[in-house]
């Protein structure tokens, strides 16, 4: 997989789904936001375990739905955090601010020097940066092999 390169991979486990996020995660950068999308069970907070493990932050990476965002600290100094982020509580208020709320949240990072992850972002992450990745993740009931698509933004 060359770097920044759209694509599709159809990852049958949940390891294989971790396997790609990282190999996905080893082209982002600080000031990177990550959009990841699809329906519940889908497998979002798998794919970032797996951004998570190429960026080497501090874990455990978990779904952050109930406190909105977690700070995962680099282990380099020369290396971004990850800021994961969970949009679901706010998808049914109407004009909701993803700026306001991660400011509000008083993070203790600067989300310039981070790359952000968010979960159920689209149409709100994007305001973040100029430089994002939109991941859909997709998964049919009657299997575990989930059809997962990228595109890179052209900044």
């Amino acid at each position: 997989m060359g770097e920044r390169v759209d694509g599709t991979a159809r990852p049958a486990t949940a390891e294989d789904t971790i396997a790609l996020g990282a190999q996905l995660g080893a082209h982002l950068k600080a000031g990177d936001v990550v959009v990841l999308s699809g329906p519940l069970g889908a497998g979002k907070t798998v794919l970032a375990k797996g951004i998570a493990q190429a960026m080497d932050v501090e874990g455990p990476v978990v779904s952050p739905t109930f406190v909105l965002a977690r700070v995962h600290r680099a282990r380099q100094a020369d290396r971004p955090a990850m800021v994961h982020v969970d949009m679901y509580r706010l998808l049914d208020e109407p004009g909701a601010d993803l700026l306001g709320e991660l400011d509000a949240l008083d993070l203790d990072t600067d989300l310039e020097d981070a790359v952000v992850v968010v979960e159920w972002g689209e149409g709100l992450a994007e305001r973040l940066s100029d430089s994002h990745l939109d991941i859909h993740i997709d998964r049919r009931s009657d299997t575990e092999t989930r059809t997962v698509t990228w595109h890179w933004s052209r900044t």
